[in-house]
């Protein structure tokens, strides 16, 4: 059971969790710090971490990016205080999110001929196309079977997203925060190059419920090689915690109680 779970999701982004919520999912999972990383999204607080009800909430982001290689990854950007250029750049991202999202449902609802009925605004990722898809009467996907068939990656669905450069999202991290870590690095189709990317950030996310055999070596490697530190976490999206994480020895080692 891990001490800290440093990659959850909420409703600011494709997450079920409210905020509200977030300290009695941490005791249901015997989790005493969370951080809250939602995609492209800064937190309603400005504070690098607060206490909520005993638990502390570490302020976080999940922050698209893509190489110049073209290989898109995602960077966790741990105690933010947001700057003029991070606000500027999630703004940016914000706007292009519901431009893209507002294309991705008119292509399902045109593909399947049904009304999703779902509002595209602030923090609208592709999993709320699949959960509006799994439960709609009229369409015969599940969750995974939207991504799978409609708006994956190679799906006839799928539209891109315009993202910001690798080593912009770096330094914008960076400046507004005390920690940035390369996020689960076997999900890349390059993981190898992915991990290459740590010479530049202070951490990889270690720990990780992959659902499938990786080769951890390959990040004790990469750990080893830069002087990174190590993060963890469930990636959660939904309202169970403590799925993956750090015991309270590797939290303290990352510094953000200071």
């Amino acid at each position: 059971m891990p001490y800290a779970d440093l990659h959850v999701h909420t409703t600011r982004s494709d997450g079920a969790l409210e905020l509200a919520e977030v300290p009695d999912a941490a005791r249901r999972a015997g989790v005493a710090v969370v951080a809250l990383t939602d995609h492209d999204r800064l937190q309603p607080f400005d504070e690098p971490a607060i206490e909520r009800d005993g638990i502390r909430i570490v302020h976080g982001i999940e922050l698209r990016v893509e190489t110049d290689a073209g290989q898109r990854v995602d960077l966790l950007g741990y105690g933010i205080e947001p700057t003029a250029d991070l606000e500027a750049t999630t703004e940016r991202i914000q706007r292009n999110r519901i431009e893209r999202g507002r294309a991705i449902v008119d292509r399902v609802e045109d593909r399947l001929d049904v009304d999703l009925g779902v509002t595209v605004d602030d923090g609208f990722g592709r999993p709320h196309v699949a959960r509006a898809i799994d439960t709609h009467p009229e369409t015969e996907y599940d969750y995974e079977g939207a991504f799978d068939h409609l708006i994956g990656n190679d799906g006839p669905c799928f539209v891109p997203r315009e993202l910001p450069s690798f080593e912009h999202g770096r330094q914008v991290l960076g400046e507004a925060g005390r920690l940035v870590s390369l996020a689960h690095p076997f999900r890349y189709p390059d993981p190898e190059a992915a991990l290459e990317l740590t010479s530049e950030l202070d951490a990889v996310e270690r720990y990780y419920p992959y659902g499938r055999a990786v080769d951890s070596n390959r990040v004790d490697r990469a750990i080893e090689r830069y002087g990174l530190l190590a993060t963890g976490g469930t990636d959660a999206h939904e309202h169970e915690l403590g799925a993956s994480g750090l015991s309270e020895a590797e939290y303290r080692r990352l510094g953000l109680e200071n």
